[in-house]
């Protein structure tokens, strides 16, 4: 009786410490738990799963020939696949098609395979002809998205992690190649936290960040530190504008003078082929409510309007190559932001939509992109903020959610990196005034930037 005590206890501590560890360590519960029943799950029913979904082929005509020898039917053949190798959230196997089969008939039945392996979700893509990455979710990685500890810096120094996507692999906000990005979403649907991340991040890499907020302010406030230009209202924001047109053009004299001076000029089209001595620092550009920036209530301000508009449009078509790059924001982005909106959006390729209020916002973020990211990002709830569609100008799309981070852990990012801000006289008339500590106080944690809150997340 002892003895069948002290074993029922066992077995109830155990089950109640692999719960827990499920609960806050899943990425260990999978690994010692979860890949091996998921992995033995898949290689004892591969066959006939793949048969139940109509991804397999009819047998050749060898073993046909075979199989009538000895008196049998030729089951069906399924694809060739390799062993499943686990990952951090899932497992991943290669599949070699057979003749016959495309690409879409085993994306059209990922959610088959998922119900049928008792995965969280199945992502299949191809990645040379003939051949398929099949990519098992073993639980939900957006539930709880905590920032990488290591980051290798291989993509270059506008390279940042900002989201985790739902398939496991992180999404690489690379200016180089998707240099300019519209990100919407409406009120507590975690478009603040995805800025503070990318603001972050930027904020320890030698770039000159300039911010353009018509809300006075008050939602880059706490960046101040590291900014090296803010402009606060509309006509501020028009006088900044003229000010980063002048320095692009600069830039391209330069790009130009370099390819013809000298026996040692280089041929380059862009500020990242030119020496590293000489290269001008990059510039990016956060525009932060837009729609703030281009309401119009009288004719002035409709002219004013859409002069911003089409210098936007200006500084997206030609600010790769002179190394200026655009973060365009917003609760929602429309046609009645002006003539140039639609323009303006098609140089966005980055795409980044939250949890909007209407559909038409999101339409106007990803219907060019596909309806089904659209669709997608209509029905995100509301209590899961930080959740986005990320698409891109290719035509995929995937969900992910950004770490959460906190306004003082941004801030405080940006206190401590501000002895980073890179020296560009012509932005010095728009230099925001940094709250001095006082050197009576004593307390470390006491602000050193103004004290105003984003009134929206």
């Amino acid at each position: 009786m002892t003895n069948t005590v002290w074993t029922l206890t066992l077995c109830l501590v155990a089950l109640v410490a692999l719960l827990v560890l499920r609960r806050r360590m899943p990425v260990a519960f999978w690994w010692l738990v979860g890949y091996p029943l998921v992995a033995l799950r898949v290689l004892t029913t591969y066959r006939a799963t793949m048969d139940a979904c109509g991804l397999t082929v009819p047998a050749s005509a060898v073993r046909r020939a075979t199989a009538r020898l000895v008196g049998r039917e030729a089951a069906p053949v399924p694809p060739r696949r390799s062993f499943p190798v686990p990952t951090g959230a899932g497992l991943v196997m290669r599949l070699r098609m057979a003749a016959g089969q495309a690409p879409e008939d085993f994306i059209a039945s990922a959610d088959r395979l998922r119900h049928a392996w008792a995965a969280h979700a199945v992502h299949i893509r191809p990645t040379k002809p003939g051949w398929l990455e099949l990519r098992l979710i073993g639980w939900d990685v957006l539930a709880d998205v905590r920032r990488p500890r290591r980051w290798q810096k291989d993509g270059g120094p506008l390279s940042l992690p900002l989201a985790l996507r739902d398939d496991g692999h992180w999404h690489v906000r690379d200016f180089r190649t998707v240099p300019h990005e519209l990100i919407l979403g409406a009120t507590q649907s975690g478009k603040s936290v995805y800025l503070r991340n990318l603001l972050c991040g930027l904020a320890r890499r030698p770039v000159v960040l300039v911010g353009i907020d018509c809300k006075w302010g008050v939602e880059l406030a706490p960046f101040v530190p590291r900014l090296s230009a803010l402009a606060d209202t509309p006509d501020r924001a028009n006088e900044l504008l003229d000010v980063l047109l002048e320095e692009m053009e600069a830039r391209f004299r330069l790009i130009g003078l370099s390819s013809t001076i000298g026996p040692d000029s280089v041929l380059t089209s862009d500020v990242w082929g030119l020496p590293e001595k000489v290269r001008p620092v990059p510039v990016v550009v956060v525009v932060d409510e837009v729609a703030e920036l281009f309401l119009a209530a009288s004719r002035d301000e409709e002219k004013r309007r859409d002069a911003m508009v089409t210098k936007l449009i200006r500084i997206a078509q030609l600010g790769r190559a002179a190394g200026i790059y655009l973060e365009v924001c917003g609760q929602r982005f429309g046609s009645e932001l002006g003539k140039g909106a639609t323009m303006l959006r098609a140089q966005l390729t980055g795409r980044i939509c939250h949890r909007v209020n209407d559909e038409s916002s999101a339409n106007m973020a990803l219907a060019d992109i596909s309806p089904e990211a659209a669709l997608a990002a209509t029905a995100i709830p509301a209590e899961r903020p930080g959740v986005a569609i990320v698409g891109d100008s290719s035509g995929g799309w995937s969900r992910a959610r950004s770490p959460h981070l906190t306004l003082e852990e941004a801030a405080a990012v940006c206190r401590t990196t501000s002895a980073l801000v890179p020296e560009l006289s012509r932005l010095d008339a728009f230099r925001p005034a940094v709250a001095v500590e006082p050197a009576d106080v004593a307390s470390p944690a006491a602000a050193a930037v103004p004290t105003a809150r984003p009134v929206t997340e």
